[in-house]
């Protein structure tokens, strides 16, 4: 394992119609995720989850999600190409078993089955743009378009949501996948790369580290998915945390003496890269939180249906594409990307206190602006930064690694964040108080990743890690 300079991309004639496909698969998978939070009320009813296990819905997508570190390496072994195509492919057929679901184990299963499509897809989708993109303006634009069409998949997500939810019901916002994965499946020959005959295959691959990288993470989150319903102290909390923490231990220990590593610990010893993956993980965790706490405050609160709910989200969301767009690029090439990702971080948290302080028991749309629109351009610009900071520096040939680190960082984030306030929200007798407590506790965890950013160095763009 050696230092090597990141190398500028070759093959860039097609670069927009490549970008556009990478977008475009950003876009399904933030669809996707904020079309599931506008139905899960309707979910819940329809197939008998609780208030707590509902979340089940988010969180299996997020155990699934636990082989992210081995669809990142496939990328380094395998090839971008096929594991993008591998990734859609699993996606698309998961959203239809998900459709089709009878009951909830069914509807889990398929979100699980989902998750594993996901932790093929995202890595691959972030190293084909680490790769085509030479680091500087040119990627940074790049993860601007990225980042716009995944807020333009929230912002679809949320209205879509309520339409089909209203008007076909909850199935069918698992069935619009379908068709929109498929096409993707079928233009990726065209448009992206081909990864040509792979230079190891499976040959000296770490299977070792990547069995214990999978069950270690995977049930870190089964253990923080379980926790708020089952008890923290109980064999599904606790038991599967401190066993999931004990695995991943005994992953670093093989690490460090494997020859071809599935983590290279150079990668994540460097302060960058593991300063990034805590700001990811604090990013991801308080979205997803302040996301529960505005969908359940819109519909079990004030009694909007699905589609009032959807329209609520639009604002942020719209804010949120422009951002990421717009201005995160430019913020990047003037200020670096500690400072943007620290300004980012610390304007959501503004956002997010805004927003909480707009849900009084009398509340609605108009109280609610001034925090979607101050939460959606920041958080914009947070997430183009923040991917931004996790391609700095990492050679072409560790991307994949590097994406599935990132990727990691942000699930297991995301199912933390939500766990914790699930937990909070539904500790007190009043849910409103509950929503109340939840907002400001994300508020401040997303402060203190603004402020955890500015360990970064200044300028992390000169050197890179090979595998």
């Amino acid at each position: 394992m050696t230092l090597a300079t990141s190398r500028a991309p070759t093959d860039v004639g097609r670069s927009g119609p490549r970008l556009a496909l990478l977008a475009f698969t950003q876009l399904i998978v933030a669809l996707d995720y904020n079309i599931v939070y506008v139905a899960l009320p309707d979910i819940g009813t329809a197939l008998g989850f609780s208030a707590r296990s509902v979340q089940w819905v988010v969180s299996a997508y997020a155990i699934g999600l636990g082989g992210l570190l081995l669809g990142g390496r496939a990328v380094d072994k395998l090839g971008a190409r096929r594991t993008f195509m591998l990734g859609l492919a699993l996606y698309g057929v998961a959203s239809l078993a998900g459709g089709l679901a009878p009951g909830s184990g069914v509807l889990i299963a398929a979100r699980a089955v989902q998750g594993v499509g996901g932790a093929l897809l995202t890595p691959a989708t972030l190293a084909l743009i680490y790769r085509g993109f030479e680091e500087g303006p040119a990627r940074n634009r790049a993860l601007g378009s990225w980042g716009m069409a995944g807020s333009a998949g929230l912002a679809a997500g949320s209205l879509l949501g309520g339409v089909l939810t209203s008007a076909l019901g909850w199935e069918w916002v698992f069935f619009v996948n379908v068709p929109l994965a498929g096409g993707a499946v079928l233009a990726a020959p065209r448009l992206l790369p081909s990864d040509g005959r792979p230079a190891s295959g499976l040959r000296g691959f770490d299977v070792p580290g990547a069995l214990l990288a999978t069950a270690g993470s995977t049930l870190v989150v089964f253990g923080l998915a379980s926790g708020p319903e089952a008890g923290w102290g109980s064999l599904r909390g606790a038991g599967s945390l401190v066993a999931g923490l004990a695995l991943l231990g005994l992953l670093v220990l093989v690490e460090a003496r494997g020859r071809d590593p599935l983590i290279p610990l150079r990668l994540v010893r460097r302060r960058g890269p593991a300063t990034t993956m805590v700001v990811i993980a604090v990013f991801q965790g308080t979205l997803g939180g302040a996301y529960y706490v505005l969908t359940t405050y819109l519909q079990p609160v004030l009694g909007y249906s699905a589609l009032e709910a959807g329209l609520t989200f639009l604002p942020l969301t719209l804010v949120c594409m422009a951002a990421a767009l717009k201005a995160a690029p430019v913020m990047l090439g003037r200020w670096g990307i500690r400072t943007t990702l620290s300004v980012g971080m610390l304007g959501a948290a503004a956002g997010i206190a805004l927003l909480t302080a707009g849900m009084p028991a009398g509340g609605g749309f108009w109280t609610l602006m001034p925090g979607s629109l101050v939460w959606g351009f920041f958080g914009g610009v947070a997430f183009v930064a923040l991917f931004a900071a996790a391609g700095a520096g990492v050679a072409p040939e560790a991307q994949g690694v590097a994406s599935g680190l990132a990727s990691t960082a942000k699930e297991v984030g995301g199912a933390m964040g939500l766990a914790v306030f699930v937990a909070v929200a539904t500790a007190s007798s009043d849910l409103l108080g509950g929503l109340h407590a939840a907002g400001w506790a994300a508020a401040a965890a997303t402060a203190l990743g603004g402020l955890a950013a500015l360990a970064l160095e200044p300028n992390r763009t000169t050197e890179g890690i090979t595998s």
